[in-house]
């Protein structure tokens, strides 16, 4: 096999660059994950997955994540094939070897952690991009248009439920004395039911923040309902209902727990590793780096953690 030609010293400058980058970004995701624990409603996690959903610098820098995570294992990989290839024949002898049990794993745990991912992704990130349904969230007075609230009023006035005033100028348009005019805001009015509908479900479930501004638990078929009559709308993932619901299943919990543990080894070595090999370690240091390097994967792992945990025993 020939792959092209780049000295592994640099490949492993571009691993270490790329992982201190992903490093930062573990540490910042694992504490954003705990506003999922404050008792409000998730108003806190909702408004930082808005601003994440919605604003462009974030946008650009989520490509760039994406395009780093991809150099991470593409290298890394690479790395590994070069290392096979260049002594296709093992020892006769086994070697014994000092070097740490975590960095003999990287490769593995490396490609667990990427299966993982997956996972993951396949739980809330591709329902942002809408690869996969999901529950739902919409602010209030994006639906609460002109056009429903005539109908509300109308229906009231004429003492009778939304629906059934639809089901009465259903039945005076089947009379046919009815002009094209009045049959396009029949129409019209067939769609505001659909959203009085999703607003009504909502209303009766307790979906409703207490503030008022959010509906909240919408679904795949009344988020596709609210584009379709109101497109200015924009419905968006329910990613804090969504947490709390998944991590009601000890199955899920499970599963996140061990890809947790799988992280930790990898972290175990990821941290002192890079700063080796960028060449900032030092004899004077090495101790401190050690004690940076434990306490940095015990804080990201435990944070990520606690998430699932408490949630389950439904903190």
């Amino acid at each position: 096999m020939n792959l092209p030609k780049i000295h592994s010293v640099s490949k492993k400058i571009l691993v270490a660059l790329v992982g201190a980058f992903l490093l930062i970004f573990l540490l910042f995701h694992a504490v954003a994950n705990l506003f999922v624990l404050r008792q409000d409603e998730g108003a806190w996690y909702s408004a930082f997955c808005h601003f994440m959903g919605t604003n462009w610098i974030v946008k650009v820098f989520e490509v760039v994540l994406m395009g780093a995570i991809a150099i991470h294992i593409v290298v890394t990989m690479w790395l590994a094939l070069t290392n096979k290839l260049a002594r296709p024949v093992r020892y006769r002898q086994p070697q014994r070897s000092t070097t740490h049990t975590t960095s003999k794993l990287m490769v593995w745990t490396g490609i667990l952690i990427f299966v993982c991912l997956i996972l993951h992704f396949s739980d809330f990130y591709f329902v942002k991009l809408g690869w996969v349904k999901g529950e739902y969230q919409v602010k209030t007075e994006q639906v609460q248009t002109p056009e429903l609230n005539q109908l509300m009023q109308f229906a009231s006035q004429m003492n009778v439920s939304p629906a059934e005033l639809i089901g009465e100028m259903e039945t005076y348009a089947d009379s046919g004395a009815t002009d094209p005019q009045t049959m396009r805001y029949l129409e019209d009015m067939r769609d505001q039911l659909a959203v009085f509908n999703v607003l009504d479900r909502a209303y009766q479930e307790g979906n409703i923040t207490s503030d008022g501004q959010w509906i909240r638990h919408l679904t795949y078929d009344e988020r596709q309902t609210l584009l379709e009559v109101v497109p200015e709308s924009d419905p968006e993932p329910d990613f804090y209902y969504m947490v709390r619901s998944k991590f009601h299943s000890l199955y899920l919990v499970v599963m996140y727990l061990f890809f947790f543990a799988v992280v930790f080894f990898h972290l175990r070595h990821a941290f002192p590793s890079a700063f080796q090999t960028l060449g900032l370690n030092d004899s004077k240091y090495n101790t401190l780096l050690e004690v940076l390097g434990k306490c940095y994967t015990w804080l990201v792992v435990l944070a990520f953690a606690a998430v699932p945990i408490l949630v389950y025993m439904g903190f």
